[in-house]
């Protein structure tokens, strides 16, 4: 679980990242020419990501696999190269690290209780730890992009950032892009109704443990962070504001 929510919190945006500092940074004008094609790529990257996170019957892989579509729109707004792109892209990096490492330590309490990672294992969990329930329903909507919360907030920008584009030339890279906003509701409500919602039928369910003060004092900080950039964004954009215009300025 450590391993995993360093790898998606972190490590995973060293990519992304990577694309803003050097290729964008020091290679703009072959940014600019590559732009299209790696948007492309983007798109590709959101709706494959989230088809295959619907395949999956281990809740950790769903997870894995929403981390490629959603790092996909991060790429879309930031070769967007407009200040809407950019700064959406910059706060999804955020939004990704809190939203699926929420869900990655969310795995790991279910596993540490049952010991499997398997949905069809669960089911009807809500009546036996309520607590971790709720927690687990803010993480999902944050995931998928529920407005009023975090990953409502980076994925509009970007959305936004792309049929505004102009060296993209065209709305179709943003309006596939959507069709991952709603695959990504449909992925992540399945998984949720498959392991709280239903009948609590299996004997193993109804004596799990529900979350301890140690694990309470380990989500509530993420949540905070969700609602805050979620209601008010603006903290976060006023603080990349001054990098992303002299980054576009640099760009011919």
């Amino acid at each position: 679980t450590a391993g995993s929510v360093i790898l998606a919190a972190v490590l995973l945006k060293m990519g992304t990242y990577g694309f803003l500092r050097f290729n964008i940074g020091m290679f703009p004008q072959v940014a600019k020419e590559a732009a299209p094609w790696l948007a492309g790529l983007a798109v590709i990257g959101i709706i494959y990501g989230a088809i295959v996170a619907f395949r999956q019957k281990d809740v950790k892989k769903l997870v894995a696999y929403s981390s490629v579509s959603h790092l996909g729109f991060v790429v879309l707004g930031l070769f967007a190269l407009n200040p809407l792109g950019l700064q959406g892209a910059i706060l999804q990096m955020v939004n990704h690290g809190l939203s699926t490492g929420a869900l990655f330590l969310i795995v790991g309490m279910l596993y540490e209780r049952r010991h499997t990672r398997d949905m069809d294992a669960y089911g009807g969990l809500w009546r036996a730890v309520p607590l971790l329930g709720t927690f687990s329903l803010l993480v999902t909507l944050s995931s998928l992009g529920l407005p009023g919360l975090n990953g409502f907030v980076g994925e509009f920008t970007i959305l936004l950032g792309g049929f505004n584009s102009v060296v993209l030339g065209s709305f179709w890279y943003a309006g596939l892009a959507t069709l991952g906003v709603i695959l990504a509701a449909v992925y992540l409500l399945h998984m949720f109704q498959k392991v709280f919602l239903g009948r609590l039928e299996k004997s193993e369910n109804r004596a799990l443990k529900d979350l301890s003060a140690r694990e309470i004092l380990i989500l509530v900080p993420i949540l905070i962070l969700i609602f805050w950039i979620g209601i008010h964004p603006q903290t976060f954009f006023d603080l990349t504001n001054t990098s992303v215009t002299a980054l576009l300025a640099a760009i011919p």
